[in-house]
């Protein structure tokens, strides 16, 4: 999957293309010195946009890094039910590549707030049946405190600023597009929700 491999013989860093890439901006890359004779572990940001179902695993794993004593996570899950309705699925829609820039800025962000090591956020498109995860944010630090701050700020500032957009079903055969409260571009007296 998307990953940075350390190549042990050889000292190179390889990297496998990920749907998404990595951050590459030089400020996000912060070296942290291991054990004498082991290479730097240079911080990194993956962020992923896909259908595919998501891995909370998989995300957890990519953040692990021996110099954090934290890895927190926040997983946003489909539920069943809105306003008495009932809820079959949500489906999203976004404008990838405005929004992989928008999570960059916000990984940035957070990089200049706390001392974390490695940040991944994956958001999935398309339909997410009930009990399926559409968000999942994990962030290490040597600490818990940077980590559990961090993951909150991203899921706050991702809501608010992101392009993407989610459609309730219902199960009485109707949907609904919903903005997000949070949304600096709307405002209390604008309804922009759609019913089909």
């Amino acid at each position: 999957m998307s990953s940075w491999e350390i190549n042990s013989s050889s000292f190179s860093q390889e990297m496998k293309l990920p749907l998404s890439p990595p951050l590459v901006e030089d400020s996000a890359f912060q070296p942290c010195r291991k054990n004498m004779g082991e290479v730097e572990e240079k911080s990194k940001d993956i962020i992923k946009c896909t259908a595919e179902k998501l891995s909370v695993d998989e995300a957890s794993q990519l953040v692990i890094s021996p110099m954090c004593g934290a890895v927190s996570l926040f997983v946003g899950t489909t539920r069943n039910n809105f306003e008495g309705k009932k809820v079959i699925s949500l489906e999203y829609e976004a404008y990838i590549p405005m929004a992989e820039n928008e999570i960059r800025k916000i990984c940035s962000d957070i990089r200049q707030k706390w001392p974390v090591k490695h940040i991944a956020v994956f958001h999935r498109l398309g339909l997410v049946p009930v009990s399926e995860a559409s968000i999942v944010i994990a962030v290490s630090s040597a600490h818990r405190a940077a980590s559990l701050a961090a993951v909150s700020y991203a899921i706050d500032t991702l809501k608010a600023k992101v392009p993407i957009w989610k459609k309730e079903i219902y199960e009485e055969s109707s949907s609904a597009w919903k903005r997000n409260k949070e949304c600096f571009w709307t405002t209390t007296d604008e309804s922009h929700i759609l019913e089909h």
